[in-house]
C-alpha cells in the first residue's frame, strides 16, 4: 500500500479547522472531520485518530483522501449526493389531502374527525381502487409530512363565533359611545352629575363545594401546599347578579338561586334604592329573556325615565365591561374555594365583593374605539 502525502495547509485553512473543532452549531460530522484532518496534518497516525476519536479507518481514510485530491474545503462538506428517489408522487399527495379535508362520517365512519391511524387504514385500503399504489405502504411520519407540508390537522377543532346579529356594528357602536361618554366624565368630573352608567350581567352555576376530608394546610419545612382528599360533595349552585358604576368603579351585588325576570327586578329595585330619585340609572347589558320580558316591562313602566337599557350585540357580550370584573372574582376570592353550605357561599361571596369596594377600580374601554368610529 503506497504511503499517503503529507497534508499542507495555508495558515487561513488551518485557522478554519480550529474554529470548526470547538464549534457549537456546526454538525457533528463536520467538526469531527476538521479534528481528522488537524490530527493528521500534525503527524499524527491514522490508527490513532481513529482510537482518538471513536471513528473507523474507512471514513478516517475516506477524509484525507478527500482533503489531499480535492482540498481542505471539499474534504470538510459532504459532495452533494444524488438521492432516493421520490417514490410518492404529486398526485398521491393532493388525492391525501383531499381525504383529510373531507368528513370520515361522510365516508361512511361513525368519527367525525380523523386520526391519523384511521386516515392511514383508509388511504391503505382504497389507495388501489384510487390508483394510487404508491400509497399502500404509508406510515405515520409519511402522512405527517404530507399534512404539515399542506399545512392541514384533520384532527384539531378551532371554534369561532358567527355574528348572527345584522346591527351588530351599529349596537356595538352604541355601546363604545356610551363608554366613551363615561369616560369624558371621569377626566372631569362634575359634582352634580344627575345620572350614572351602570355595567351588568349574571354570573350563574357558581359551584358550592364541601369537602369530604379535611383540608390540610401547608407546614414549613413539611409541606409546601394544600392538601385535599380527591373526593368532594356538590351542594348546588348560586347565580351572582352584578352591576359596576362605571363612574365609581362600585360593584352591586345581588346572590340568588335564580337568575329569572323576578331576580332581575329585584335587582333593579337595589339600584333604584342607591341612587337619588332624580337620577337616571343607565344599564349596559346583554339580550337575555329576563331583561326584556313582560315581567321587566311591567316594572320599567311603574318607574318612567328612571332606568335606560343600552343592549349589547347578539353574541357581543364581550363588550360588556362587566366580564373583566366577573373574571377577576373568578381568579380571585372564587378560585378553589370550599364551603360548609351554600348560604356560606353566598356569605363569602358578599365578603369577597365588599373587600374589593374597599379599594374600587373603575375600569377604562379602550379595544375598537377608533374602528367603531368613535370620536
Amino acid at each position: 500500500m503506497a504511503k499517503r502525502a503529507r497534508l499542507n495547509m495555508s495558515a487561513e485553512e488551518f485557522k478554519q479547522l480550529e474554529n470548526l473543532t470547538s464549534s457549537r452549531s456546526e454538525s457533528t460530522g463536520k467538526v469531527g472531520r476538521a479534528k481528522t484532518l488537524l490530527a493528521y496534518a500534525g503527524g499524527i497516525k491514522i490508527s490513532v485518530i481513529c482510537r482518538k476519536f471513536g471513528l473507523t479507518r474507512r471514513i478516517v481514510e475516506y477524509t484525507i483522501d478527500k482533503a489531499l485530491n480535492l482540498g481542505i474545503g471539499s474534504a470538510i462538506s459532504d459532495l452533494p449526493r444524488r438521492g432516493r428517489s421520490r417514490s410518492i408522487t404529486d398526485d398521491a399527495r393532493s388525492w391525501v389531502l383531499d381525504l383529510a379535508c373531507r368528513r370520515p362520517a361522510d365516508l361512511g365512519y361513525a368519527a367525525e374527525t380523523w386520526t391519523y391511524s384511521a386516515l392511514i387504514k383508509h388511504i391503505r385500503k382504497n389507495c388501489g381502487l384510487a390508483g394510487y399504489e404508491c400509497l399502500s405502504k404509508i406510515g405515520k411520519s409519511v402522512l405527517n409530512s404530507i399534512m404539515s407540508k399542506g399545512n392541514i390537522r384533520p384532527h384539531k377543532v378551532s371554534y369561532y363565533l358567527e355574528r348572527r346579529d345584522p346591527d351588530f356594528e351599529s349596537k356595538m357602536a352604541n355601546v363604545l359611545c356610551v363608554y366613551k361618554e363615561v369616560g369624558v366624565l371621569n377626566d372631569a368630573p362634575d359634582t352634580n352629575r344627575i345620572s350614572t352608567t351602570i355595567s351588568y350581567d349574571e354570573k350563574p352555576g357558581i359551584q358550592a363545594i364541601k369537602n369530604i376530608a379535611p383540608q390540610l394546610q401547608p407546614v414549613p419545612g413539611k409541606y409546601s401546599h394544600i392538601g385535599r382528599d380527591h373526593e368532594y360533595k356538590r351542594l348546588g349552585t348560586l347565580s351572582l347578579l352584578a352591576g359596576i358604576d362605571l363612574h365609581t368603579g362600585k360593584v352591586f351585588p345581588l346572590v340568588k338561586e335564580r337568575h329569572r325576570s323576578r331576580e332581575f327586578i329585584e335587582f333593579l329595585s337595589l339600584l333604584d334604592h342607591e341612587y337619588p330619585a332624580e337620577w337616571k340609572i343607565r344599564l349596559v347589558l346583554d339580550n337575555h329573556s329576563a331583561h326584556i320580558s313582560k315581567e321587566t316591562q311591567a316594572y320599567l313602566k311603574t318607574r318612567t325615565n328612571r332606568f335606560e337599557f343600552v343592549f349589547t350585540p347578539k353574541h357581543g357580550s364581550w363588550l360588556n365591561m362587566i366580564e373583566m370584573f366577573f373574571s377577576k372574582v373568578a381568579r380571585g376570592f372564587l378560585r378553589n374555594i370550599r364551603v360548609e353550605t351554600k348560604k356560606e357561599l353566598e356569605t363569602r361571596i358578599y365578603q369577597g365583593i365588599q373587600e374589593i369596594n374597599e379599594e374600587p377600580v373603575v375600569f377604562r374601554w379602550k379595544y375598537k374605539m377608533d374602528e367603531a368610529g368613535v370620536i
